[in-house]
């Protein structure tokens, strides 16, 4: 049997590279596809025939800006999709289909700036105009994968609930398969772990159809179906578009084999949740700005240091774009990997901020910052926490002196003596930090963009607030 051999198709570089790819390819259909202010997938299906070259230039007048969270008023609906050439990809699954994803544009030529896209692009050239040409980024975004889902809201006094299955599930009452135990999903192999052969063809697709390198996949700690698939790292609007993709063929290829998968943080009471360890490292011609080879502590350079003061300083409000549902909250509690304390140290998983320490060489060396999860909208996540990691280096903040231990096991006043900051203990909570605290975000985040992301999340967070939980009736029918 020949190995397989990953080859990388060449991205399209211009429209024109485009539409003949789409002739060679036979394309009848292109799905325009873009993102909403929370990060949520949209798209549009046009005849092939009738993109141009000059639709790459101009933009194609077909968005509604009046439907689409957080853009427009019904008043200036009208709205263009900018196809991004480079992100051109037959759908392997859909008949003569292809995507692009889209920028979005004002009709009178100027891009939108609530464009998620467009934020993260700024991203890049301010990180650019201060001396970083590249910056690398390496989500771990981890998910589920379930049999079946069941849940009721539609009639709040006649009861509400849910429910997941998996054969894997530690209660899995069908009596099939070899149950796994809570947290006890770190790595068994099939039958224990089913969704072995899913895995393997989401990563072939996302390496053959889609050009996203995969460097691993395994089962997560957790019972009912967590699954990891490790992308390699790439620059940051890039890797914000895989992530997108990812989260896409993950969810369409589970569709297709009967399941369901999400990538909500909490989805059950008791386990570990589905987090997005982030990388990232700052580099300019060609030489890493994070590493070091004199300095003692895990060979990070001053600027490695004063990032990480600018992620620490500024950890509360980016919580607001990195885990921006109420669900996020229920994973960043103690006690299940997930990381609530904004410390810095290396190789240590009780801290934020991981300093990977497999290899210590400038190639590798990097930041992990783990507080994030994968329902964040990955462009406005990847953008803030690039402005906050420069703020750092900028204003020179030093973060307090690392911590080479289990911080889940200190006391309140040994967190407090080593100078040791929370994250948010729920989405009210981050969002009124980023009011607070949203300076840093300039020149990158437009005012607009961030006014708007604060109402549609407000919304959010004060709409399951207002709505009594079942296990309040457990705590207080008595009272």
């Amino acid at each position: 049997m020949s190995k397989q051999v990953f080859v990388e198709v060449p991205k399209p570089q211009a429209g024109i590279d485009v539409l003949s790819r789409m002739k060679e390819e036979r394309i009848s259909w292109v799905d325009l596809q873009f993102v909403d202010l929370v990060g949520a997938l949209q798209h549009i299906s046009v005849p092939a025939h009738t993109l141009d070259e000059k639709d790459f230039e101009i933009g194609v007048g077909k968005l509604d800006g009046s439907s689409i969270k957080g853009f427009k008023e019904i008043f200036e609906s009208d709205m263009l999709l900018l196809p991004i050439a480079e992100t051109y990809r037959k759908i392997p699954w859909e008949q003569d289909t292809a995507r692009i994803f889209c920028g979005v544009k004002e009709v009178s030529g100027s891009r939108f700036s609530k464009d998620s896209r467009h934020t993260a692009e700024n991203a890049e050239k301010v990180l650019a105009q201060n001396g970083f040409d590249t910056s690398y980024w390496g989500p771990e975004a981890e998910f589920f994968v379930f049999d079946e889902v069941h849940y009721d809201t539609t009639n709040p006094h006649r009861g509400q609930g849910y429910s997941v299955g998996s054969i894997e599930a530690a209660w899995n009452p069908t009596g099939k398969g070899y149950p796994i135990g809570f947290k006890g999903g770190y790595y068994p192999v099939p039958p224990a772990d089913t969704l072995q052969d899913l895995r393997r063809r989401i990563s072939d697709s996302l390496q053959n159809d889609f050009g996203i390198r995969v460097e691993a996949h395994h089962h997560e700690v957790a019972t009912a179906g967590q699954c990891e698939i490790n992308m390699r790292f790439d620059k940051l609007t890039c890797m914000a578009d895989n992530l997108l993709t990812f989260k896409y063929v993950v969810k369409n290829l589970a569709y297709q084999s009967g399941k369901i998968a999400t990538f909500m943080p909490k989805p059950m009471f008791g386990d570990n949740g589905s987090g997005m360890h982030t990388n990232q490292s700052m580099w300019n011609a060609g030489r890493n700005q994070f590493y070091d080879a004199n300095e003692t502590y895990a060979q990070l350079s001053q600027n490695a240091i004063y990032y990480i003061g600018g992620l620490v300083e500024h950890g509360r409000s980016l919580a607001a774009f990195c885990n921006p549902t109420t669900n996020s909250y229920r994973r960043l509690v103690p006690g299940y990997e997930a990381p609530v304390y904004l410390a810095y140290s290396k190789s240590n998983r009780s801290a934020c901020i991981r300093i990977p320490y497999y290899f210590s060489n400038e190639v590798s060396k990097r930041l992990e910052y783990r507080a994030p999860d994968p329902t964040a909208n990955p462009y406005l996540a990847f953008a803030a926490l690039a402005a906050a990691g420069l703020d750092g280096i900028k204003k020179k903040i030093m973060p307090p002196a690392p911590v080479d231990a289990n911080i889940y096991h200190m006391t309140v006043a040994e967190r407090r003596q080593h100078g040791i900051k929370e994250l948010p203990g729920a989405l009210l909570e981050s969002l009124h930090e980023l009011e607070s605290d949203r300076d840093f975000l300039k020149p990158i985040f437009a005012d607009d963009l961030v006014d708007s992301y604060l109402t549609l999340k407000y919304a959010e967070a004060n709409a399951v607030g207002t709505r009594p939980h079942p296990y309040e009736f457990d705590l207080y029918l008595n009272s």
